[in-house]
């Protein structure tokens, strides 16, 4: 670029070290500043300028762009303070908490003329653009299944941020906002949702298991769980061949087609880094084109999927919950 976008990263976790770090290896952008609850706190994140409140960092006039990486819970709040200094955004995914929040800061970004986008950075890897290319040519015929799982295992400790009601933590929000956006990309909202969830010793879900149902007769089958380490792989079935993502899906990765018939064709993973950086090179391509959003990962289409998100919390069985009927009831 040749004029780097200047961030502010709104927040000091893990996840905003990582996009720091990945920012590095690119020349689309540059992180000028961070913003903190305390100073202390920006300062020990140890790039650009610390800010010691999250007010005073969106009202830097040195900041183009706001990366908003805080809990869950805060993400609408942070978003909307930021938006309403004139900053666009790019926010953490899941985008909020519920769609209510989501239109929230839709209706704001839109109302102001500003850039906003989930982070949803495997949207933007090289591997999901080869998945697009072969969905866009139609190689796999009618689209029948899409699976996707995602698993890690997390200590129980009621002190992390993944097990705290209050920090929007579950294997849902965390986790399973990949395989859900996964089967968004390829079949848009789905008509029906079913859901069941097993809940951690905090109440959290500690593992949930998605059907959707769409109009088209595809299904998608996903999961998520904070138990153990899956084989985080997806898969695109269609009537004339299939797609296979090596684990983990949502991270740069190998991708194979292979045909009903014929010849299956893999492409490689060629990537260096986490791959945080491609979001923030779609936020560059954006905002010089003087765009409001990314087609990638439209405004519209996250909102859709915090409503998916909302409809599997809303509707889950817990199995063993009084009132639910086993499989052998009469």
């Amino acid at each position: 670029m040749a004029t780097p976008v200047r961030w502010g990263i709104l927040g000091t976790g893990a996840i905003a070290r990582t996009f720091a770090a990945d920012l590095e290896r690119t020349d689309s952008g540059v992180v000028i500043a961070v913003g903190s609850r305390t100073r202390e706190s920006a300062e020990r994140f140890g790039v650009g300028r610390a800010h010691g409140s999250y007010e005073a960092l969106v009202a830097d006039p040195e900041v183009d762009v706001v990366y908003v990486a805080t809990p869950h819970p805060l993400h609408r709040d942070n978003a909307i303070l930021a938006l309403e200094a004139g900053k666009p955004v790019l926010v953490e995914k899941p985008f909020t908490m519920t769609a209510a929040e989501a239109r929230d800061v839709v209706a704001v970004a839109r109302g102001r003329g500003l850039f906003a986008m989930e982070a949803m950075w495997t949207r933007f890897l090289p591997h999901v653009a080869v998945i697009r290319g072969w969905l866009d040519s139609g190689a796999l015929g009618e689209i029948v299944t899409v699976t996707a799982d995602h698993g890690q295992h997390f200590a129980e400790d009621r002190s992390s941020r993944l097990f705290a009601p209050e920090l929007g933590g579950g294997a849902l929000l965390d986790l399973g906002i990949y395989p859900v956006s996964f089967a968004s990309m390829v079949l848009g909202p789905p008509s029906t949702v079913l859901s069941i969830v097993d809940p951690a010793f905090t109440g959290v879900d500690a593992q949930t298991s998605m059907l959707f149902g769409y109009d088209s007769g595809a299904h998608a089958l996903l999961t998520c769980t904070l138990r153990a380490k899956s084989p985080t792989r997806a898969a695109v079935v269609g009537t004339d061949a299939r797609i296979e993502v090596d684990g983990d899906f949502y991270a740069p990765n190998a991708v194979t087609l292979i045909p009903r018939v014929g010849e299956r064709t893999r492409v490689p993973s060629t990537h260096e880094g986490r791959g945080l950086r491609h979001q923030a090179d779609e936020v560059a391509r954006r905002l010089a084109a003087g765009e409001l959003e990314s087609p990638l990962m439209p405004l519209d289409e996250t909102v859709s999927i915090m409503a998916t998100m909302d409809a599997v919390r809303e509707q889950a069985v817990t199995p063993g919950a009084p009132g639910q009927r086993s499989a052998g009831s009469g």
